[in-house]
This record gives structure tokens, C-alpha cells and sequence, in this order.
């Protein structure tokens, strides 16, 4: 199959699908460059959010515009975690996790002063899809380091089994 359609908040999507890692073909869902859907996404991810939840906490790159909306309708801050040491980082936060859905492992930086917003606070996790719950834990690890709470965890998509608790708005096949 090369393709799914996907239809959240009225807005449908044709998802192509790529060959990744060891899962054969996946849908690629891409919220950069899709405002429409990207707005959809995030009024129905409302919610989703945690009672509670002082911060958004999410990580580059197609999760971003989607917790930059979700933070836009919420009224909550958000913090994004990069995959490359940037050279104005202080004392940054680093963390490793592997990533099942692209076969490789990533390091993961959450600059100091961002780590800081998070002391005290409780957390939500947003992402676009999570699949094995790699790089949600990763995250929920950032947010104990900095000395806050995990609220929940919410994303647009689940693709597969995890051991999270993950709030969810539609569920992707692991395989086409």
C-alpha cells in the first residue's frame, strides 16, 4: 500500500508511506508545511491534555508546530528537546533513546535554561506519533532530571503497542 487516508477535526489527510527500518512501510505523517491539518490536529488534541498540566514538553521537528498550536489554544507554555547540541546551550540536559520506528539511536539536548521552566511543574508530553514509547520515556526522563512531574503523555497518533499511557486521537497500522 502506498498510501492511508487519515480524516481528524474534518481534515482529511493521504498519508504516503515510506520503508523504514525493520517495519516494512509506515504512513508519514507530516505536520511541517501543513497548517490546515496541523490546526485541525491540535483543536482536537485539546482534550487530550492532562488535568492539571502547567507545561507542554515536546521535541523537534513535526511534533513542534503541533505543540506550538496546542500551546497557542491552551494558554500553556511549551519546551522543545533538540537532537543537536546547539553552541549557545547552557549546561544542557542530555539523554539518549532509541528509536524504533528509525532503527537508529538519537541523543537528545534540553538547554539549561529550558530545563529550569520545568522545575516544579507538571508535565505534558506531546507527539505526533509514538509508537514503541522510546522517545516519550526519553522525555519523561528530562522532565524527573529537571525536577518536575509527568502529567501524561498525549499524541496525535499511536502506531503500535506501548507500555504508556498514551492519550491518543487515531490509531496507525504498525505495517502496510
Amino acid at each position: 500500500m502506498d498510501s492511508l487516508m487519515v480524516t481528524i477535526g474534518g481534515v482529511s489527510r493521504t498519508l504516503p508511506t515510506v520503508r523504514t527500518g525493520n517495519l516494512g512501510r509506515v504512513p508519514l505523517v507530516e505536520f511541517i508545511g501543513d497548517s490546515e491539518f496541523t490546526n485541525a490536529v491540535a483543536q482536537e488534541m485539546l482534550r487530550l491534555i492532562p488535568e492539571g498540566s502547567e507545561v507542554l514538553l515536546t521535541v523537534v521537528t513535526n511534533a513542534l508546530p503541533l505543540a506550538h498550536e496546542i500551546s497557542d489554544r491552551s494558554g500553556l507554555p511549551y519546551v522543545c528537546v533538540r537532537k543537536k547540541r546547539r553552541t549557545y546551550m547552557q549546561d544542557p540536559l542530555i539523554q539518549d533513546v532509541p528509536s524504533m520506528t528509525m532503527g537508529v539511536s538519537e541523543t537528545l539536548w534540553l538547554d539549561g535554561p529550558h530545563a529550569a521552566r520545568l522545575k516544579g511543574k507538571r508535565v505534558a508530553i506531546v507527539q505526533d506519533v509514538v509508537a514503541s514509547g522510546g522517545t516519550a520515556q526519553a522525555l519523561a526522563r528530562f522532565v524527573e532530571r529537571a525536577g518536575g512531574s509527568v502529567s501524561g503523555y498525549i499524541a496525535a497518533f499511536r502506531q503500535g503497542q506501548t507500555t504508556l499511557p498514551v492519550q491518543y486521537l487515531q490509531e496507525l497500522p504498525l505495517s502496510l
